[in-house]
């Protein structure tokens, strides 16, 4: 694990961190779709008294229709780019909250950028089965409307997961466990880094 990322048990792996000293604005979940990014999102916003955005929500409102028929439509490239588009704004807003992001959205090297700058990076790490066994049957997920789903799926994360790791700052292994848990860990880690002066309480209004 490089240098600046924690473990599943929120403990830094090394004194010198990427977050050390940056003014922290947000707190952006990724993560594979069907990793929890929203449920678990809901329940982090919950523990740290914050507001929640999801990112597909704001743009489904924004564009006044759903991200398959987004991806029909429009195509996927412009669905990406109107994920950059909303990250850009929420960067802009400077306002503490947790942000729960769109599986394909760190694949972006600017979007990864933008989350940096703006927060703190957490990866809700999966395995394949378990995204395939909660997403059996969804026919809402483009991506995933192929004949054999679960290669998709292994497909994609294998493609995906490095991305994702290298864009993090906290990576948690999300299999077994329940989304209270999973918030519960990430929010003692935020508090934790709040304690050390890696982020700015008063600016986020958490509390310990």
């Amino acid at each position: 694990m490089s240098e600046g990322r924690w473990t599943t048990e929120g403990q830094q792996m090394n004194e010198k961190t990427e977050v050390t000293g940056r003014t922290l604005e947000a707190v952006f979940l990724t993560g594979f779709m069907g990793s929890g990014k929203s449920t678990v999102g809901r329940r982090l916003a919950r523990f740290l008294s914050l507001p929640f955005t999801d990112t597909d929500v704001r743009i489904e409102k924004q564009q006044g229709k759903s991200i398959s028929d987004i991806f029909a439509q429009d195509g996927e490239e412009a669905f990406r780019r109107l994920e950059t588009e909303t990250l850009r704004d929420i960067g802009k807003e400077e306002l503490c909250q947790v942000v729960s992001t769109g599986g394909g959205l760190p694949m972006r090297e600017e979007n990864r950028r933008i989350m940096k700058e703006a927060g703190l990076v957490v990866f809700l790490r999966v395995r394949p089965e378990t995204v395939y066994g909660r997403l059996q049957g969804d026919t809402t997920r483009p991506l995933l409307q192929r004949s054999d789903p679960q290669a998709e799926i292994r497909r994609l994360l294998a493609e995906r997961n490095p991305l994702y790791e290298a864009g993090a700052d906290l990576i948690v292994d999300v299999d077994g466990r329940t989304p209270q848990e999973l918030a519960e860990q990430i929010g003692a880690a935020c508090l934790t880094a709040e304690r050390e002066g890696r982020t700015r309480s008063s600016a986020c209004g958490t509390q310990s």
